[in-house]
């Protein structure tokens, strides 16, 4: 755990959250700055400042984490219709919090990705 991270602190339940799953790779909780009807951020319990610092050795937990959207999608009633799994690398690619996490996005048309 990074002392300074909030995320590591929301996994070890130090703070408080809207849990959706926990196990022993991962966490999913309630984004609170919601930007769809369903907006849950999914983490790995180890702490990695973003995606680029994984590899070979992380493919279970990234497995994982790909396995828990799906779950969660349908669980909320968003697989039918769409969902949107995407995660921010760095500044420019606009991540915010420095701890690999994933959005799980949907239950409303999200348009396209990226502004034409």
């Amino acid at each position: 755990m990074k002392v300074d991270c909030i995320f590591c602190k929301i996994v070890a339940g130090e703070l408080p959250s809207q849990q959706f799953y926990q196990d022993e790779l991962v966490t999913a909780f309630q984004d609170i700055s919601a930007q769809a009807p369903v907006h849950v951020l999914i983490v790995p319990n180890q702490h990695f400042n973003d995606l680029g610092e994984m590899g070979d050795a992380q493919a279970e937990i990234l497995g994982r984490i790909v396995q828990v959207a799906g779950q969660i999608a349908a669980r909320e009633g968003i697989a039918s219709e769409g969902w949107r799994l995407v995660t921010n690398i760095g500044k420019n690619g606009g991540q915010e919090v420095f701890h690999t996490h994933f959005h799980l996005l949907g239950g409303r048309p999200l348009g396209p990705l990226l502004s034409r």
